[in-house]
């Protein structure tokens, strides 16, 4: 074990972080993507400092294969976009740069300065950017040249003792970022890192702050829930934590009324969680089925309606109405929700009618 070593206010030398070596943290640069090193090593070549960072350095350490990776680096949106022609500059405020391999996107940012909280848009040094980091397992550096772990926060322990501890004071994590207590209960979930008890109280007191959060966020949330894999152990924190009913209110409403919807809505997030398993490359639609269709038969007797006079699309216009209210503030891709709908009340045995110039929904 090796330390990095900073000076205090008054100049005095101290201990900054701890360094794990490559036998301590067993990572492997073989099970890091191939161009994601490459980023690291331009970087690198052009003077700069550079590391992976967050989730993908926890998925290494706990033998997940990580979905992206992310680097951070002392080299500004501006001089990234130099170094590689294949990246644009996104964002007003908080300026990132993507780098793009095919399709695959790397998102690089530079160092954040915390002196205006973990929000603030000044860049900055190291020891600022861990300090802006939401929880200690996703605020590690990992220095694939050297194959060392930089840990400032004490992650590398909480992840081993499957312990979830906001980096960020908590008084501050959730008012500044809502967002992060529903990353704070997906991380619970997907890593089982359980939540002291003052964090948990903590999201229960501010579930409510989530009614600030844009449509558009929030379905990106619920988005990457439904294809997590581990929906229904997310939703179950949800639940728990409160944050449920300002995710998706109706829903909430309906199974907390009724004992036995809401085991059948459980039950087909196992199915979902199965689907993701099983079937990875599956529609959207086909996952959106699983959210809908106990909501859909609660309805109305569909025997009955099939056999009186209103015609299948009739049901379908009335049904699609319904749904749309009810997945709110939820609003995926038209397309996509029409195909949940359709797929429902086929299982409910009302036949629609599509045109031929509709994609295949296989």
């Amino acid at each position: 074990m090796l330390f990095r070593y900073g000076t205090d206010d008054n100049g005095k030398l101290v201990k900054k972080a701890v360094v794990y070596t490559k036998s301590e943290h067993f990572i492997k640069n073989e099970n890091i993507d191939k161009d994601a090193l490459q980023i690291v090593n331009r970087l690198r070549d052009a003077g700069y400092t550079a590391y992976i960072v967050g989730g993908a350095v926890r998925d290494l350490i706990i033998g997940k294969n990580p979905k992206d990776f992310d680097i951070v680096t002392d080299a500004t949106p501006s001089r990234i976009k130099r170094i590689f022609r294949n990246s644009r500059i996104i964002g007003r405020r908080f300026r990132l740069v993507h780098v793009v391999f095919g399709p695959k996107i790397f998102e690089v940012s530079t160092f954040r300065s915390n002196a205006e909280g973990s929000v603030g848009n000044d860049f900055g040094t190291i020891e600022q950017d861990v300090l802006r980091r939401d929880f200690t397992i996703n605020a590690l550096y990992y220095d694939p040249i050297q194959e060392h772990i930089i840990d400032y926060v004490g992650g590398m322990r909480d992840i081993k003792k499957h312990v979830l501890k906001p980096v960020i004071p908590i008084d501050t994590i959730f008012v500044e970022d809502p967002v992060r207590m529903l990353r704070a209960i997906k991380y619970s979930a997907t890593t089982h890192a359980k939540m002291p008890f003052s964090l948990r109280h903590k999201i229960r007191q501010s579930a409510s702050l989530l009614l600030q959060i844009s449509p558009s966020r929030l379905t990106e949330e619920l988005l990457k829930i439904i294809n997590s894999g581990h929906a229904y152990d997310i939703v179950m924190e949800a639940l728990d934590t409160d944050l449920f009913m300002y995710l998706q209110p109706s829903a909430a409403s309906m199974i907390f009324d009724n004992k036995e919807i809401q085991e059948k809505y459980l039950t087909n997030l196992k199915n979902l969680d199965e689907l993701n398993k099983t079937e990875k490359d599956a529609r959207l639609g086909k996952k959106l089925f699983f959210l809908i269709f106990d909501f859909i038969s609660c309805l109305t007797d569909w025997k009955k309606e099939t056999e009186q006079k209103y015609s299948s699309n009739e049901l379908y216009v009335k049904t699609w109405t319904e749904c749309r209210n009810f997945i709110l503030p939820m609003n995926p891709q038209r397309r996509e929700l029409e195909y949940a709908i359709k797929l429902s009340l086929k299982r409910l045995g009302v036949q629609i009618k599509t045109s031929s110039k509709k994609t295949n929904t296989k």
